[in-house]
């Protein structure tokens, strides 16, 4: 399984339930990513899409103990079903927020990291990546800068047992 991110310097993630900063281009590396993948994600994840629709061109996947359900979404209640869900998928990718990704990393072999340069108050937070001995940054994407802020993306590999 693969995952995708944004992070601010401190690696938060959001606040309130949404990101607090969205840059075009990020938005556009998460669609290029994601295209044609299995997406998984929370109930908070998906109340901030766009009219809490599916992504398009892409296999969503809500992962949820509620059991709300959203049109065009499939429904797991837990990892397990997910795990499962994710074995017939060509690719996966967690796409958040920070309660799945707690319970999907340890899964997860690929983070697709783009790094802001910049901090806002955040509630929810990502591992940080650089301090874990099990990940290490494989290569740089791209950088830019958009709005005066400055963006990085990585992508990030789990470390194989020798």
């Amino acid at each position: 399984m693969e995952l995708i991110v944004a992070v601010y310097e401190d690696w938060g993630i959001g606040k309130d339930g949404t990101q607090p900063i969205a840059l075009k281009a990020d938005r556009k590396f998460f669609r290029q990513t994601t295209k044609g993948a299995m997406v998984i994600a929370g109930r908070r994840t998906v109340e901030d899409f766009p009219g809490q629709q599916p992504l398009p061109g892409r296999e969503n996947v809500l992962l949820t103990r509620k059991g709300v359900a959203y049109p065009g979404f499939s429904l797991c209640g837990s990892v397990e079903e997910v795990l499962q869900k994710a074995e017939k998928a060509p690719r996966t990718m967690v796409i958040g927020g920070g309660s799945v990704y707690r319970q999907l990393l340890p899964y997860c072999d690929i983070a697709y990291v783009t790094k802001l340069h910049t901090r806002v108050p955040c509630d929810t937070w990502f591992p940080n990546l650089d301090q874990d001995p099990d990940w290490v940054l494989e290569e740089l994407l791209g950088s830019g800068e958009e709005a005066g802020i400055g963006y990085e993306f990585c992508r990030y590999v789990r470390k194989r047992a020798e």
